[in-house]
């Protein structure tokens, strides 16, 4: 039995919803940290760094080149191809979380490395890998997905936007 799912105050304030999960198509990925989350993805085609791309008090994304640059991590699906840089990620995410502007989970393409895996265990963000690059073509920002890093799938449904429209 996953407790953090069990208790919604814990859900709350990692920006879990209480939505039924996302049916339809599904992705298998490896499991990095346990957990579920649902919400809003947060598409970011390119390599992310949590230590010079997110602003440490509002979560919002300020990196110049970042097609989501002034949107927020609060509560959303983070999916990017790879970290990049340093090994200051572990204390801006842990950072994120105390603050309440964390990102609800964590997705990459490729491997993670070993400083924001830290971070993610630490702040108990479910983080996952190894996620098809083709998801990232095809699911727009807005998208409501489900991660379950417990099982390795993640699913959405086509369409199916938390916002009601795609950004």
């Amino acid at each position: 039995m996953n407790m953090r799912s069990e208790i919604p105050e814990a859900n709350k304030l990692r920006g879990r919803t209480s939505r039924p999960p996302a049916s339809g198509k599904k992705y298998k990925v490896r499991k990095i940290v346990r957990g579920i989350a649902s919400g809003e993805a947060l598409i970011c085609p390119e390599s992310f760094s949590f230590l010079g791309d997110v602003d440490l008090e509002t979560g919002e994304i300020i990196a110049p080149s970042n097609p989501n640059k002034g949107k927020t991590l609060k509560g959303k699906i983070l999916v990017f191809k790879e970290s990049k840089g340093s090994s200051g990620g572990c204390v801006v995410l842990m950072t994120l979380v105390k603050k309440k502007v964390a990102p609800a989970a964590l997705v990459t393409i490729k491997a993670p490395d070993y400083n924001l895996t830290e971070g993610a265990i630490l702040s108990k963000i479910p983080f996952v890998s190894d996620l098809s690059p083709k998801f990232i073509s095809q699911i727009p920002t807005g998208t409501y997905i489900r991660v379950d890093a417990d099982k390795g799938i993640i699913s959405y449904t086509p369409l199916r936007f938390a916002s009601g429209t795609p950004e």
